[in-house]
C-alpha cells in the first residue's frame, strides 16, 4: 500500500488495509494523501463511490497520538446517517490504535455525547448544529483541534449552516490549523466561500472520472405521474433488485410508500422528518436484506454507502444537476458490481433528464417494464 509521498502507515492501517480486500489506491487517494499529511490545505471534488472518506481518513488517522488526551480531529457532514457512516468507517480503520472516535448529531442524548467527550475522544464526526452547541457549552474545546474536515462541502457551506460553521471555524486556532474540504460537487461559487478561509496556497483536486469506478447505465421510462407507484412496484419485482428510490417530496414519497405497503411489497423509508432511531433502523433493515426497496429524499441518503445497491430509480427527476450526481452515485460503489439509474419521467422531466445527459455526456437510453424486465422501448 505504500506510494511515493506517501506516509510511513502505522501497523493498524496496515492491518485493516489487508482485511479490506482493496488491491490499489483511488484517484483521489493517490492525490490528495500527500498534501494532507504535509499538513496541507485541500479543496477536493471527486466522483461519488471514489473513496473520498479513506483520502482524507487515513493520513489524518495516520498522524493522530493516542496518547494526546484531546480532540486533535473534528469532520462535520451534513446528515446524521452521513456522520454515523464516516464514525464507523473511522472504528473500522482504528481498531487496535487506541483512536477513539465520538458521533456527535443532533436528535441523540445530547448528556451522553457530553460523558463521551469527557473522555477525551482524538476524532469527533458531527452534524455542524450539534458540535456548534456543545462548543457553546464548552465541552468541545475548538482552540485545542487542529485539523477541520468537511464532507460533502457543497451541503455545508450553504446559506443555512454558513453562520454556524464560520463560528465553529473561528473557534479553532487561526495559524497553524489544516481545513479540507471533499464533495462530489464542488460549485464554483462554493470553491470561493471555501476559499476564504482556507489557506492561499490550498491544494485543489478535481477529478471528473475514476478509471476504476464500475459502469452505472442511464435509462429511462416514460409514464405519467399517476403511473409511477406502479412502474417502481414492477421494477421492484424484477430478479436482482436491490434499490434506492428518490424523491424531493416528503408527503409524497409517504404516499407512494403507504400505495406500496398496501400491495403487500416490503420497503424502508429514509426522510429528514423521521425520528433518528426510524432513520438508523430503516437503514440497517436495508443493509441486512430484510427489504430491497429504500424510499428517500435527497438530503437523508447524501453520501450512503451501501455496497449492493444494483438500482436507483428516481421518482421526479431533481431540478439541479449536483442531485442527479449524487443520487447516480448511490450504486456501483467501489467494490461493488455495475448498477443501473433509471428516471420514471413525465414530458416535462424527459426534456430535463436529456439535457443532464447531454450536460454529463452520458448515454441515455429509453426502456420499458415487460414481463418483469427492462427492456428497450419499442
Amino acid at each position: 500500500m505504500n506510494k511515493e509521498g506517501f506516509p510511513q502507515w502505522p501497523s493498524f492501517i496496515e492491518d485493516a488495509w489487508k482485511a479490506s480486500g482493496f488491491e490499489s489506491w483511488t484517484t483521489v487517494q493517490e492525490k490528495a494523501i500527500p498534501f494532507i499529511h504535509n499538513g496541507e490545505d485541500v479543496l477536493a471534488e471527486a466522483p461519488t463511490g471514489s473513496g473520498k472518506t479513506l483520502a482524507y481518513l487515513l493520513p489524518l488517522l495516520e498522524k493522530v497520538d493516542p496518547n494526546v488526551k484531546r480532540t486533535q480531529v473534528m469532520i462535520l457532514a451534513s446528515s446524521h446517517e452521513l456522520v454515523m457512516q464516516i464514525h464507523q468507517e473511522v472504528q473500522e480503520w482504528t481498531k487496535g490504535s487506541g483512536i477513539v472516535s465520538t458521533p456527535l448529531i443532533g436528535g441523540a442524548n445530547i448528556k451522553r455525547q457530553i460523558d463521551k467527550l469527557k473522555k477525551k475522544p482524538a476524532v469527533i464526526v458531527g452534524t455542524p448544529g450539534r458540535i456548534h452547541e456543545l462548543m457553546n457549552q464548552k465541552k468541545v474545546k475548538a482552540h485545542e483541534i487542529k485539523t477541520i474536515v468537511m464532507d460533502e462541502a457543497d451541503q455545508l457551506l450553504v446559506p443555512e449552516h454558513m453562520p454556524t460553521v464560520e463560528s465553529i471555524l473561528k473557534a479553532m486556532q487561526q495559524e497553524d490549523r489544516q481545513v479540507l474540504l471533499f464533495s462530489a460537487t464542488l460549485p464554483e461559487e462554493v470553491i470561493e466561500v471555501a476559499q476564504d478561509f482556507m489557506d492561499e496556497e490550498a491544494e485543489v483536486i478535481q477529478i471528473e472520472t475514476e478509471a476504476k469506478k464500475p459502469n452505472v447505465d442511464h435509462v429511462y421510462v416514460t409514464c405519467a405521474d399517476r403511473e409511477k407507484v406502479d412502474v417502481l412496484r414492477k421494477l421492484a419485482h424484477m430478479n436482482g433488485f436491490k434499490g434506492l428510490a428518490f424523491m424531493q417530496d416528503i408527503a409524497k414519497l409517504n404516499v407512494f410508500a403507504e400505495k406500496l405497503t398496501y400491495r403487500n411489497l416490503d420497503l424502508g423509508l429514509l426522510h429528514s422528518d423521521a425520528k433518528k432511531e426510524q432513520r438508523a433502523k430503516a437503514i440497517r433493515e436495508f443493509r441486512t436484506g430484510e427489504y430491497d426497496l429504500l424510499l428517500a429524499t435527497d438530503v437523508a441518503a447524501r453520501g450512503l454507502d451501501i455496497l449492493d445497491i444494483t438500482y436507483i430509480v428516481n421518482l421526479d427527476v431533481p431540478k439541479e444537476l449536483s442531485s442527479y450526481i449524487h443520487r447516480s452515485g448511490r450504486t456501483a460503489r467501489i467494490g461493488a458490481e455495475d448498477g443501473v439509474v433509471v428516471s420514471l419521467v413525465n414530458p416535462v422531466e424527459e426534456k430535463r433528464l436529456k439535457k443532464y445527459a447531454r450536460d454529463l455526456d452520458i448515454p441515455l437510453v429509453k426502456k420499458e417494464v415487460f414481463k418483469g424486465k427492462l427492456v428497450d422501448a419499442k
